[in-house]
């Protein structure tokens, strides 16, 4: 009988655990977590922010999960080191776990800028439910929050705060939202919904200095023109937390290196989810790709080769899938030509009607999709990039409000699953 651990509480970490558990109902299986709450989903937390749901309703699986599968979790516990020689795990309170078989699924945090004052009383980010816990002690005296960054995360967090009534400004380095996830045009459309519904956004700005003695009285900008606030929402994006094995010979780039079986150069160890640098199939290099459905898609197939199945992984691709005030956005793959002479794009534009779609091709081969407004092909869209299928016989009819899954009910070919 093996010891499986499980190193995060998260969609990879509970992903891995069922699929161990479909197929070891024996062997020990223990999750550690450094957080003191039974997992959750942490893409609802903006709206649990907006008032939108309730906190039982974002709960991703009960309490009652971990007793029926028989897993020890061990909540408020974080894991220091990992010891690959001695196959062990040393925690910070100096407790030592044991493991045959261990899946790293740390996640990630958020990215905070060095700048004066940012360490003070009224600075948060936008990660987990603490994070929200900690922003709403102080929301009764707020009037203006200030939002650092023009990404997801950030958007998501300007949005709930708006909802309730909170003046919002978001300041963003670049010059367009959303630059790791929209085109520029796409960018445009999102940005104008944000401000007609009374966020203000400042672009090609950056914060260089926190104001206030002990609470936050303003943001200074780089331009030297000064924001009240007393609030700050950092939105820069993620690092991935692989401090835990710096110190070993587990192989890192950015995250930590996953092979196609979601196992790290140790054969016994694992990654999956935000902390993991994995194979990008639109890309075709190795990528990070920090989604919740990809955390799930690379738990579930760690957690099953763990127990001995070697189910190989076709690589991440990028999904983002958003929307604010009832406008709708999906980028799929590749969002905009790295190379434009490499690239073929076909689009449809209509600003009236807030409709924006681009496709993105190599070669006859659908590497990308932006999609606003109307995103009723998505699916279709994302089983062209994932299964390489050659588009030259129906290229023309992409955009076609009449295309649908039976032009291409002859190309699809099955996929396994895990």
């Amino acid at each position: 009988m093996k010891q499986f651990v499980i190193i995060g509480n998260s969609a990879a970490g509970i992903a891995a655990v069922e699929a161990i558990r479909k197929r070891d109902k024996e062997s020990k299986v223990i999750i550690i977590s450094d957080e003191e709450y039974n997992s959750y989903c942490r893409c609802l937390i903006s709206y649990y922010l907006a008032g939108d749901v309730r906190k039982d309703k974002i709960l991703y699986r009960p309490e009652a999960f971990y007793k029926e599968n028989n897993i020890e979790l061990l909540l408020n516990k974080k894991a220091a080191r990992v010891d690959p020689k001695k196959n062990r795990i040393i925690c910070e309170d100096k407790t030592q776990i044991n493991y045959d078989a261990l899946l790293i699924a740390t996640g990630a945090s958020p990215k905070f800028p060095t700048m004066p004052g940012i360490k003070k009383r009224g600075v948060f980010g936008f990660r987990a439910l603490k994070d929200i816990k900690d922003i709403e002690e102080v929301l009764p005296i707020t009037k203006t929050v200030c939002v650092l960054g023009g990404g997801l995360i950030g958007l998501k967090a300007a949005c709930a705060l708006k909802k309730r009534n909170i003046e919002v400004k978001v300041i963003i380095k670049s010059n367009q939202v959303l630059s790791q996830v929209l085109d520029f045009t796409g960018a445009e459309f999102v940005q104008k919904r944000l401000e007609v519904n009374g966020i203000e956004v400042i672009l090609g700005r950056d914060v260089a200095e926190v104001i206030g003695n002990g609470d936050i009285k303003a943001v200074k900008l780089d331009s030297g023109k000064a924001q009240a606030t007393s609030l700050i929402i950092v939105g820069k994006g993620v690092s991935p937390n692989i401090d835990l094995i710096k110190d070993t010979d587990i192989k890192i780039n950015e995250g930590i290196i996953a092979n196609n079986l979601m196992q790290t150069n140790m054969p016994n160890i694992y990654t999956a989810g935000d902390v993991s640098e994995s194979f990008d199939a639109a890309l075709e290099v190795y990528s990070m790709n920090a989604l919740w459905p990809i955390a799930i898609e690379q738990g579930r197939l760690a957690g099953a080769n763990m127990t001995g199945e070697n189910i190989i992984y076709e690589g991440s691709l990028s999904m983002n899938s958003l929307e604010f005030f009832g406008l709708p956005a999906i980028s799929l793959g590749i969002f905009k030509s790295i190379n434009p002479a490499d690239y073929e794009e076909i689009k449809i534009i209509d600003p009236k009607a807030n409709i924006y779609k681009k496709l993105i091709l190599k070669d006859n081969y659908l590497k990308g999709a932006v999609l606003i407004g109307d995103i009723n092909k998505s699916g279709l869209y994302l089983r062209l990039i994932r299964e390489k299928i050659d588009v030259s016989t129906f290229k023309d009819k992409l955009l076609e409000e009449n295309f649908g899954f039976p032009d291409i009910m002859d190309h699809r070919r099955e996929k396994i699953y895990v």
